[in-house]
């Protein structure tokens, strides 16, 4: 138990020093706003899918299959169980805020913070299973979450945005190794492998420069303590029952519990000013829930 203890705080010293160069680096003008879409581009469609194919590359057995299916039923339970809070919690809160609060409660940045995480608490293994997990995630996203801003779910825009992601494809392609047992000239082999090792540091990076964009004084307000309330504690409360009713391992109940422990979608800023709604508050509640998930995960995973 110590020695976990002294790793999940060794990682959680890593992941606030990296947080802090992108923090630096955006206060000292270093990288922009066009650095940072540059930087998150670089992740979501190369080093992250490069990271995730990486993770299926081991010993195949067929019990993997069953516990693929178990993964996929915890992850889609728990979707459901977001989608209906999301539905009865928020009715009272102006259309603006109603909208974005809907939205991270369904989408969280599982992807973008939390496959580089599990990598680092359960190795390639935890992160297999991770990147099926995120998978009804992924649909909601592209699905119920657009129909949160615009009213309607725009079906057929929306499979084809969920079947051509690039961290969709990469478990594709993961799946094809693993079942195939395929082996990859050297060359490319340690390409992926080489790539896939900045994922932590990018990610990190990256958040550093979204928080330093906003201003800390006016961060707070019932709306944000709502948001954190269900996004960090909540769901994953939700998510640790719902894996001991199925039986899941230790291994994949730290999976799922903190998947879902994740802050609130990196996505919802950006669609929230797209479609007319408060970014700003979107924007808060992206920052506030990334702030406190760097404490609660540890304290999740110490719990697991």
């Amino acid at each position: 138990m110590i020695a976990q203890v002294s790793e999940l705080l060794s990682l959680q010293g890593q992941m606030f020093l990296l947080i802090l160069v992108g923090i630096i680096l955006k206060k000292k003008n270093i990288l922009q706003n066009t650095g940072k879409t540059v930087l998150t581009d670089l992740l979501l469609y190369f080093i992250l899918p490069c990271n995730i194919i990486n993770s299926f590359r081991m010993k195949f057995t067929l019990d993997m299959l069953g516990t693929f299916g178990l993964v996929l039923i915890c992850a889609i339970i728990i979707q459901i169980i977001a989608y209906i809070l999301s539905k009865i919690l928020y009715n009272r809160e102006p259309d603006n805020m109603k909208k974005v609060l809907r939205y991270v409660t369904i989408v969280s940045n599982s992807g973008f913070l939390g496959l580089p995480i599990i990598q680092e608490i359960y190795g390639a293994e935890g992160l297999m299973y991770a990147s099926i997990f995120i998978v009804p995630m992924r649909v909601m996203m592209w699905t119920a979450g657009i129909a949160c801003f615009t009213g309607s779910s725009e079906k057929k825009s929306s499979l084809k945005k969920v079947i051509i992601h690039p961290c969709i494809i990469a478990v594709y392609i993961g799946l094809f190794f693993l079942v195939s047992q395929f082996e990859l000239p050297q060359f490319l082999d340690k390409t992926i492998t080489s790539a896939a090792t900045g994922t932590t540091t990018l990610s990190m990076i990256i958040i550093g420069l979204i928080l330093a964009e906003v201003d800390i004084k006016k961060l707070l307000s019932r709306q944000i303590y709502l948001t954190i309330a269900v996004r960090l504690v909540i769901l994953p409360i939700f998510a640790l029952i719902i894996a001991r009713l199925l039986g899941l391992s230790e291994l994949l109940t730290g999976v799922a519990v903190i998947l879902t422990a994740m802050p609130a979608g990196s996505t919802s800023a950006m669609l929230a000013a797209k479609y007319n709604c408060d970014y700003k508050f979107a924007s808060k509640c992206i920052v506030c829930t990334t702030v406190i998930s760097l404490l609660t995960i540890p304290i999740w995973s110490m719990i697991i």
